[in-house]
């Protein structure tokens, strides 16, 4: 009942009234987990967009079209370039982000790996323990004869590499499930791991044939691309104030706005 009352209510800003049916059909742009929730997502987008338009027509702000955009589109991008100053990141605010997320600034590792495949349904307890004394014992006989891998896979693998002993080619990170890749990415070229690896696909012995670590970029390089990052979050956390600053100052009836600023708002899209 709760969904259906929401649904059927209209909002106004400030004598504008944005009816249930406008609301309805902004909806298929807000994917969410319940009704409600894309409910409030429409409306809130409508909400803003009604803001700022007339924020826009107070202001005698023109449209100045450009890429394709819309005339509404257009006459809110040139009120928020006229009214929205964020602040610039500082070359300290740089270097404290490049440090907090130096992992996006590196390349991906490459690496050669082979595996023996013993398959196993996820939810069969009882397969999955036996795959796993079968691994055991295919690790230690890979322990006294590591050359014998490329045999037991042909013989042992349920995975299309078994033709080419288990061989998997050159990979990069992210290629393989998880459990799998960070097993291999902890080994050293030439080892055999030391236990069997449980993933979706089954039981797995691996072997690492070869590691290439990607370099990580020194903070000159990845200074534009922070600096980027930075001023695109500084926007959009000026472009929320904003929104509040007309919200508070407006006449708004039938919900509460809390902006989720975008850097370039549009019909379909919300704040």
């Amino acid at each position: 009942m709760t969904d259906i009352i929401r649904m059927d209510r209209a909002i106004r800003i400030n004598a504008e009234e944005i009816p249930p049916q406008a609301i309805a059909a902004e909806m298929q742009f807000h994917p969410a987990a319940t009704p409600t929730a894309a409910w409030q997502q429409a409306a809130t987008a409508l909400a803003v967009r009604a803001l700022l338009l007339q924020e826009a027509a107070r202001l005698n702000i023109a449209a100045e079209p450009a890429d394709g955009a819309g005339e509404e589109e257009a006459r809110i991008r040139s009120l928020l370039a006229r009214e929205v100053t964020p602040d610039e990141p500082t070359e300290a605010d740089c270097r404290q982000w490049f440090d907090a997320n130096r992992k996006r600034f590196r390349g991906r590792d490459i690496y050669e790996a082979a595996h023996i495949l013993l398959p196993v349904e996820p939810t069969d307890k009882a397969a999955r323990d036996r795959a796993k004394v079968t691994a055991k014992s295919l690790i230690a006989a890979l322990t006294d004869n590591p050359r014998a891998f490329t045999d037991l896979a042909r013989t042992h693998s349920a995975c299309p590499s078994a033709s080419a002993g288990g061989q998997l080619g050159q990979m990069s990170r992210g290629d393989l499930v998880d459990e799998v890749e960070t097993f291999i990415l902890a080994m050293e070229p030439g080892q055999i791991c030391p236990v069997p690896v449980t993933s979706r696909h089954g039981v797995h012995v691996l072997r690492l044939d070869r590691l290439e670590r990607a370099a990580a970029m020194d903070f000159a390089t990845a200074r534009p691309f922070v600096e980027r990052e930075l001023k695109a979050r500084s926007w959009q956390h000026a472009v929320a104030g904003y929104i509040r600053i007309l919200a508070d100052r407006s006449q708004v009836e039938g919900i509460r706005i809390v902006p989720r600023p975008d850097p370039h708002p549009r019909v379909g899209d919300h704040l």
